[in-house]
């Protein structure tokens, strides 16, 4: 996948989460905790879902890399690869 697909899953999954967040001006290095009011179960169910559709085991203690976008994205790319 490319960077730019894996970044449509990722805001894909963070509609479903937060379908009243602005996607389309958040910043990629913004703190989606903190910029669009996400909770942990919200966060826990973010990561659920990039899991179904990548097929990506994500660890409990890598859950700080996807506290952004970007990080989100440069996470999955590695994975991925």
């Amino acid at each position: 996948m490319t960077e730019q697909e894996i970044r449509e899953v990722v805001k894909r999954a963070l509609r479903r989460i937060a379908p009243e967040a602005d996607l389309a001006s958040l910043p990629g290095d913004a703190d989606l905790r903190e910029t669009i009011d996400l909770d942990s179960m919200d966060l826990l169910n973010f990561f659920v879902s990039l899991h179904e559709q990548l097929k990506v085991d994500i660890a409990e203690s890598d859950y700080g890399r996807l506290r952004t976008v970007d990080g989100c994205v440069a996470y999955l790319m590695e994975k991925l690869r």
